[in-house]
């Protein structure tokens, strides 16, 4: 039975998206499944692939958002638009 629950979650885990696994593997107090799984919808809505990618790795470098915000890129300037967006939508959507 102990197996099965494991063989459950860690197929779950390896379903989800790179936001949600993130989320789930972060510290922060109000990280559970049911927030980081809201968190990967509306990031499902509002960011590509590769968006999804670098948002989540800033839940393990906060300070990598903090570079990406400042930077001069056009590149990183329009991810930090739909960043923002995205962010926005999560927190109306997912804080209940």
């Amino acid at each position: 039975a102990c197996a099965a629950v494991f063989l459950s979650l860690s197929t779950t885990f390896a379903l989800a998206g790179p936001i949600e696994r993130a989320c789930l593997s972060s510290d922060r107090k109000a990280a559970n499944r049911s927030v980081c799984a809201c968190v990967q919808q509306v990031a499902d809505m509002t960011l590509r692939g590769g968006d999804q990618r670098k948002a989540a790795a800033f839940f393990k470098d906060p300070d990598r958002a903090q570079k990406v915000r400042m930077s001069k890129s056009d590149n990183d300037n329009d991810f930090w638009r739909r960043y923002k967006t995205f962010g926005q939508q999560a927190e109306a959507y997912c804080a209940r």
